[in-house]
């Protein structure tokens, strides 16, 4: 996959951490967008399948504290960044990488004609 060898070369992860961190962003992607909004981004995105699949569960203290922050009325990118970070620490990487991760993402996809695409993703992960 073109994409997860893009991000073990530029961050230094290896194959298992760059599906399954991608794969955390795309699921939250599928979670908040609309199912045509999400097939809108999956066609530039070969074997999104399997980024999926490979997505640990985040679950634990980060999701209470995403729930936390949206119920305080923090913007929803706090409470969407706070559930990413316990996936990211299954995956044995810091959180500061989620925002690593995301910019290479978003060209990713807008190099591959998908302008409108990364601009729904990038306000999901933004």
């Amino acid at each position: 996959m073109e994409l997860v060898e893009i991000l073990t070369r530029q961050l230094g992860v290896q194959e298992q951490q760059a599906k399954g961190g991608a794969g955390l962003l795309f699921q939250l992607a599928q979670e908040k967008l609309q199912n045509e909004q999400f097939d809108q981004i999956a066609q530039y995105i070969p074997g999104m399948g399997e980024l999926l699949s490979a997505a640990p569960e985040s679950g634990g203290m980060a999701s209470v504290l995403g729930g936390l922050a949206s119920a305080m009325g923090a913007p929803a990118s706090v409470g969407n960044l706070a559930n990413l970070a316990g996936g990211f620490s299954k995956l044995g990487l810091n959180t500061s990488m989620i925002n690593m991760f995301v910019p290479i993402i978003l060209s990713y996809i807008q190099g591959k004609g998908g302008i409108g695409a990364s601009q729904l993703l990038e306000q999901v992960l933004k």
